[in-house]
């Protein structure tokens, strides 16, 4: 979630690909200039913005506001379905804390490309100015404005679906749940990618305590900046596998990586999603770590990771 706690050394013992290596070091080389929340946010904006490229030509991109909450909007080139456009909503990661709608613009744009499809990316609300369930909240009103029409964009109401990694995937699971509470209808997808989402230490926790680019004690910082009010960790719109039930959510597509102490968090709501008669596509993303979709065509493993996502994404936005 923080994605730059590390020291460059502990990667080597996660035994990770030159490539990967490779993206570790550079990742790490953003160190803050020192403590302070506003200095992290800054380390952690130009850590992503060394991996930024230039967007595709063929993309219509456009920033937008749903009331008060930022949004980009991402338009592939081409006639709109009849239909209208699929569309998937994606929340960024960054532990609820860092990140907006730059940090992520390369993902969203690549979804977008490569999809065909409609992509809208939130800049909901950041903790600890904002902690739970303000961020949540945003998400929420994004994604009515997107069930109502109300942002211009004429989309396909049968093919909405959610995606995001790591705290934006803990939000996708969050939104599923909180919409299931309400009786209304869910995404007909949801896509996770190293998702944040047990209230309790699992063994991945510990066995990846010190992993390259999100460590344990990074995992807390952030979680008490989101849940400062510790009771909270027992509510599932914070932490959805405090649920007890996962029956009636939409089919998943859940990607962890192998050297990630979020690891189990997403394998254990894939077995659950499966017991409770839901249709998953687990990917156990071998050789990976948290944070490495900003990787793309820098590490054969991540565009491998991409391949799976946007084959199961087209499948799923087709019907």
């Amino acid at each position: 979630m923080v994605e730059h706690g590390q020291a460059a050394g502990h990667a080597r013992h996660y035994e990770l690909t030159a490539q990967m290596l490779e993206f570790v070091a550079l990742s790490q080389s953003f160190v803050a200039r020192d403590a302070s929340l506003a200095a992290q946010r800054e380390a952690y904006r130009r850590m992503a913005q060394a991996f930024d490229r230039p967007r595709s030509e063929r993309l219509d991109v456009r920033d937008l506001h749903c009331q008060t909450v930022p949004l980009r909007r991402y338009l592939p080139a081409g006639p709109m379905p009849a239909s209208g456009w699929p569309c998937v909503l994606y929340l960024h990661g960054g532990g609820w804390a860092f990140g907006d709608l730059d940090s992520h613009d390369l993902v969203c744009a690549e979804l977008a490309e490569r999809l065909g499809v409609a992509v809208v990316a939130v800049a909901y609300r950041l903790a600890p100015e904002h902690p739970f369930p303000a961020g949540l909240r945003d998400c929420q009103q994004v994604w009515q404005a997107l069930r109502n029409d109300q942002l211009d964009i004429q989309l396909d109401q049968q093919r909405l679906a959610v995606a995001g990694d790591s705290a934006g995937g803990n939000l996708a699971v969050a939104l599923c749940l909180a919409l299931r509470q309400a009786g209304q209808p869910q995404p007909c997808a949801q896509a996770l990618i190293y998702p944040g989402l047990s209230p309790q230490p699992l063994p991945s926790h510990l066995s990846c305590a010190d992993a390259p680019l999100l460590s344990r004690e990074d995992l807390q910082a952030c979680l008490d900046w989101y849940l400062a009010d510790s009771s909270l960790r027992a509510d599932p719109l914070a932490l959805p596998l405090a649920a007890q039930d996962f029956s009636g959510l939409p089919p998943a597509f859940v990607a962890v990586a192998e050297h990630d102490p979020l690891r189990d968090d997403g394998a254990l709501y894939a077995q659950r999603l499966a017991a409770d008669g839901v249709a998953v596509r687990f990917e156990p993303g071998q050789g990976l770590v948290h944070g490495c979709l900003r990787a793309l065509g820098r590490v054969a493993e991540v565009d491998n990771l991409y391949a799976q996502l946007i084959d199961w994404l087209g499948s799923a936005l087709r019907g």
